[in-house]
């Protein structure tokens, strides 16, 4: 069976789970600290890629790909990575729909972690 990313769960929270011992309230506390961080980390981004700094791209993503991998998110890991890979790279080809991309699956990610902390 076939799994289109763009409507599949970018939560799993069995991974997040067992990535914290499961432990539901620390995943919570993980969770809100995520939310609070995430505008000016997507903020951050969104200026290095209409910037076209390579550099800041690749840092920004970077750490945005650490914070979602505690939440088993492969589709926001993944498009995370890309932007991490295409700056530290300085190909920015692809930059501007590969960053929508990630924007994408990150928003998703914090509207089924708003879910769950509620």
């Amino acid at each position: 069976m076939v799994v289109n990313k763009d409507i599949a769960p970018v939560l799993d929270l069995n991974a997040a789970l067992e990535r914290v011992g499961g432990d539901e309230d620390l995943l919570r506390e993980i969770g809100a600290l995520f939310l609070q961080e995430y505008p000016p980390a997507i903020s951050g981004l969104r200026t290095a890629v209409a910037d076209r700094d390579p550099k800041r791209i690749e840092h920004k993503a970077h750490s945005l790909k650490g914070s979602v991998s505690t939440f088993g998110s492969g589709v926001a890991f993944e498009a995370t990575l890309e932007l991490e890979m295409q700056g530290r790279s300085g190909d920015l080809t692809e930059v501007d729909s590969n960053f929508e991309r990630a924007e994408l699956s990150l928003t998703r990610l914090c509207n089924e972690l708003q879910k769950f902390i509620s």
